[in-house]
């Protein structure tokens, strides 16, 4: 999990993650990763629009978005 993360760091490509939360509900988030600390991913949530700590072993999955540029 943390390789695909550092990856999608490196490459500054925005992620989509499941993620569980605290009260034990999945949510769906569009993220931009910032940097990983320890267990943790700092990121910038677009869905939320603010910046937020994620617990990495809470990530149940990564998607990277796609962007469609067509023209």
């Amino acid at each position: 999990m943390k390789k695909e993360l550092q990856r999608a760091i490196v490459q500054q490509q925005h992620i989509e993650i499941i993620y569980l939360g605290s009260q034990g509900k999945a949510t769906k988030r569009t993220i931009r990763q910032l940097e990983i600390a320890g267990d943790r991913l700092k990121a910038y949530c677009l869905t939320r629009k603010a910046p937020r700590v994620f617990v990495i072993d809470n990530i149940l999955a990564i998607n990277p978005v796609v962007v469609d540029r067509a023209v």
